[in-house]
């Protein structure tokens, strides 16, 4: 098994196993997991040295004081961030939850201390993707303070993830109303975006961009999602841009070298592509990363390298899985298109489906497998699900037209097909070359 996926025995086992190592390394009692080093190019920054130092602070101050519940919190809030860093996320984020639970746990009459903490609980399950456990510790946080703004955007994401969507525009309203910032308006943007406005998605991204701090991950990721939004609509030279700026201002950010590997695929450079995600790759182990890198293997004809490297990725997923994390959405698409399993990924859409059947992306991950299966009445109903936000996501669109073109609806479905392409004309999916073969020299047309 690759490094990338190569993790510690604690993230195999249950919180119960890790709570046992946590606290023992090297010989030695603490009462906080431990800081993990990093390596690779994340490892030399002069953040990553400030981080160290402010961990090490807190772990202090904890063997001095192991009831310093304010500190344990600014330890558990700092691992997230170093999830977000790192990608480490089935350590640094079950780490995180034991600290909050631990808090919790002591029922602080701090108010404060147990609003943010119980907000910090939601963001993880989040990360987890527990949502509906999220929601409803978002919803106890509410309880305590319905003035922060924080709880407004666990309570979005957990609405968003859910299929709720009415329900989360007014989460994200109340908390843009309260605290204006990077945060809030980064979730306008893709609340946006799925409701089909994408010029008003880039317009409030560009407010989140210039609410950031310049140098922070958290500016370079909202950098590198307005990057991604000009790369929906086609405009490759404006994605590039903010890509490179993401990397100019927050070196070696894995997502914005992703980035800048998707772009050089969609212009055919595909041994640059491929350099790019493997430096990307071994940055960070981001599963997108190496499912990029799959894909290459298998159109270059590589195919013992890319059955080794999706196996690798496989293994990782489940052990992934195994630490907590739920990835039912993420396996099934890994199945629907690398290994071109249909029925085991049915399997992993339907779980998925089954916590959230109102969430417009589980739909049209099963949408897209029964298309595969020629069961197009199943797929019709379920991309309609998929649908009903107005998304103008090209991938979707492209979908849809080649389930209404198999239906009989030929006018309706050629039609959908060119106005994917319209939207974004460097779409290079499996789909988007059925949608280009089925409508022909036509295409040219568009």
């Amino acid at each position: 098994m690759k490094k990338i996926y190569l993790y510690t025995f604690v993230l195999a086992a249950s919180f119960l196993g890790a709570y046992g190592f946590f606290h023992v390394q090297k010989g030695t009692p603490e009462a906080f997991p431990p800081l993990k080093e990093r390596h690779g190019p994340i490892s030399t920054s002069s953040e990553w040295l400030n981080t160290k130092a402010a961990i090490h602070g807190l772990q202090r101050k904890l063997r001095e004081n192991p009831d310093d519940l304010r500190s344990k919190l600014f330890m558990a809030l700092a691992y997230m961030q170093e999830a977000r860093v790192t990608g480490d996320h089935p350590y640094y984020f079950p780490a995180a939850l034991q600290l909050v639970d631990e808090i919790l746990d002591e029922e602080p009459e701090d108010q404060v201390l147990l609003y943010e903490t119980t907000v910090a609980k939601a963001s993880i399950q989040l990360s987890l993707h527990q949502f509906d456990k999220a929601l409803e510790t978002g919803q106890a946080a509410l309880a305590i303070n319905n003035r922060g703004a924080a709880v407004y955007g666990v309570l979005c994401d957990a609405y968003v993830e859910l299929g709720q969507y009415e329900e989360a525009i007014a989460m994200a309203d109340q908390m843009t109303a309260l605290r204006p910032d990077l945060k809030s308006y980064s979730r306008i943007s893709y609340l946006r975006e799925i409701h089909g406005d994408l010029p008003g998605a880039i317009e409030a991204m560009h407010a989140a961009v210039k609410a950031g701090f310049p140098g922070l991950e958290q500016t370079a990721w909202s950098q590198v999602t307005l990057g991604s939004l000009y790369e929906k609509t086609g405009d490759l030279t404006k994605a590039a841009y903010y890509y490179q700026q993401a990397l100019t201002e927050y070196r070696q950010y894995a997502f914005a070298v992703g980035g800048m590997g998707r772009l050089a695929l969609k212009k055919n450079q595909v041994k640059e592509a491929q350099n790019l995600f493997t430096q990307a790759a071994n940055t960070m182990p981001e599963l997108s990363f190496q499912e990029e890198l799959v894909r290459i293997y298998q159109k270059q004809g590589q195919n013992a390298k890319a059955e080794a490297a999706l196996e690798d990725l496989l293994e990782g997923m489940e052990e992934d899985q195994d630490a907590g994390h739920i990835m039912d959405l993420e396996l099934a698409n890994i199945h629907l298109e690398l290994k071109k399993d249909y029925p085991r990924a049915l399997k992993y859409a339907l779980k998925e489906y089954e916590r959230r059947p109102d969430n417009i992306d589980v739909n049209k991950t099963l949408a897209n497998i029964y298309y595969h299966q020629q069961n197009y009445q199943k797929a019709a109903a379920h991309i309609q699900k998929a649908s009903r936000t107005n998304s103008q996501d090209a991938d979707l669109l492209c979908l849809r037209g080649l389930i209404d073109y198999r239906l009989g609806k030929l006018a309706d479905g050629q039609n959908l097909i060119k106005k994917s392409f319209t939207i974004n004309p460097y779409q290079n999916t499996s789909l988007s070359f059925e949608g280009k073969s089925l409508l022909g020299s036509s295409i040219s047309k568009i």
